[in-house]
């Protein structure tokens, strides 16, 4: 999640705090750092290019990296290579760096003032570790408890897609959802739970294929520990 992401932290800069919420922002030292810490690291001049400019500009450097490692670039099944993964970088596998890409949320008022939690498991997951820049897959279990409104079910995997497509950790990306989803809702009551393989631990390094990686974010009524257990209890049910 970036910085333009929290335009309390924007007005603060700005003009100083004038709500409550931007005092308690300034007063509590370990708010804005958390705030930050969760931020993709990004350039402020990061969409200054225009996605074919960028692409230009990563079809001529992959060229030389291939031509780098000895590929015959005028071979017909590379030649076009440095255009298609251009593309695929800008248009597809990072396309969640670009804050147009961010998902329209639809939000409906809870007629049936359902109380309980509302779970959505087995969201497909696809990301890059940004250390590598290998695949990350696996899964996104999302859990919450409506106040007021519940959200659209195709809205919470989109969700998870957006903050995915883009060099990711995956302590980070499971923050970063987490915390989109308690601004979206506005309740403090979300759990988020991923688990994933990682490809850089899979086919490089210690070459460990059977490795996965868990990572959960809960808060507010998550932190209690029954509806934490009885949350995954309901993603680990077949």
């Amino acid at each position: 999640m970036r910085k333009d992401e929290f335009p309390a932290v924007d007005s603060i800069s700005k003009s100083g705090p004038t709500t409550d919420n931007e005092k308690a922002l300034m007063t509590n030292p370990n708010v804005i750092p958390n705030l930050i810490d969760i931020s993709t690291p990004m350039r402020t001049d990061a969409f200054v290019r225009t996605d074919e400019e960028k692409m230009e500009i990563i079809e001529g450097h992959f060229r030389e990296i291939m031509d780098t490692l000895g590929l015959d670039l005028t071979d017909d099944s590379l030649q076009d290579t440095p255009r298609r993964v251009a593309k695929m970088f800008v248009k597809e596998i990072f396309s969640g760096l670009n804050p147009k890409a961010k998902p329209n949320i639809s939000l409906f008022e809870n007629k049936y003032r359902y109380k309980q939690m509302l779970v959505e498991k087995d969201i497909k997951l696809h990301s890059f570790c940004e250390h590598h820049f290998l695949p990350i897959y696996g899964k996104a279990h999302i859990a919450y408890m409506a106040n007021g409104n519940v959200i659209g079910l195709s809205k919470l995997n989109r969700i998870v897609e957006y903050y995915a497509k883009r060099p990711q950790v995956q302590e980070r990306l499971t923050i970063q959802i987490a915390e989109e989803l308690k601004s979206v809702l506005g309740t403090e009551d979300v759990a988020v739970y991923i688990e994933a393989y990682h490809m850089c631990v899979q086919s490089r390094g210690v070459q460990h294929e059977a490795s996965v990686t868990s990572t959960s974010d809960y808060s507010g009524k998550f932190l209690n520990e029954n509806v934490r257990q009885e949350f995954l209890q309901t993603i680990w049910s077949k």
